[in-house]
């Protein structure tokens, strides 16, 4: 950006970006920086983003649970790190994660893996089985999970 924003601009701007998609903390403090905004008026718009509502630390964590989990089909283990990176309070983390309905996440993680197999190239059932559980604990599902899901495909 060729020329600086004012605090005014800046909260502005934010306010517009924030009423279009959920942001985070971190989010927003990224934003400031990149926008060089000095480092004492970043927590003077953060805590006037959160009283107006505009930034909710709970509503981010429960959409990206959702988006993450509903449309690009990650599991708890990766959306966890995910929400920790972007510095999402545990308690917080672990609220939005009840969110996932148990029966759907395993018939989610059953279809990616049916999915996987249909173009798995597998010298042994072995290699096989060892593909798809690295590619199950890729996107972010547990292992004990992933196991019993290989196994009810081999049924």
């Amino acid at each position: 950006m060729s020329r600086i924003l004012s605090v005014e601009q800046a909260l502005s701007r934010l306010q517009q970006l924030c009423s279009r998609a959920e942001k985070c903390v971190a989010d927003v403090q990224k934003k400031l920086q990149d926008w060089k905004i000095p480092a004492k008026e970043i927590s003077a718009i953060i805590k006037k983003l959160q009283t107006q509502g505009f930034i909710d630390e709970a509503r981010y964590a429960k959409a990206f649970v959702r988006d993450k989990n509903g449309l690009s089909h990650w599991g708890t283990v990766k959306i966890k790190q995910a929400l920790q990176t972007k510095k999402i309070p545990a308690a917080l983390i672990s609220e939005a994660l009840q969110e996932i309905n148990g029966e759907k996440y395993k018939n989610d993680l059953l279809q990616l893996l049916r999915r996987k197999e249909a173009t798995l190239k597998a010298a042994s059932p072995v290699e096989r089985t060892a593909k798809l559980l690295r590619f199950a604990l890729g996107r972010g599902y547990e292992y004990d999970m992933a196991q019993e899901a290989i196994k009810k495909l081999d049924a």
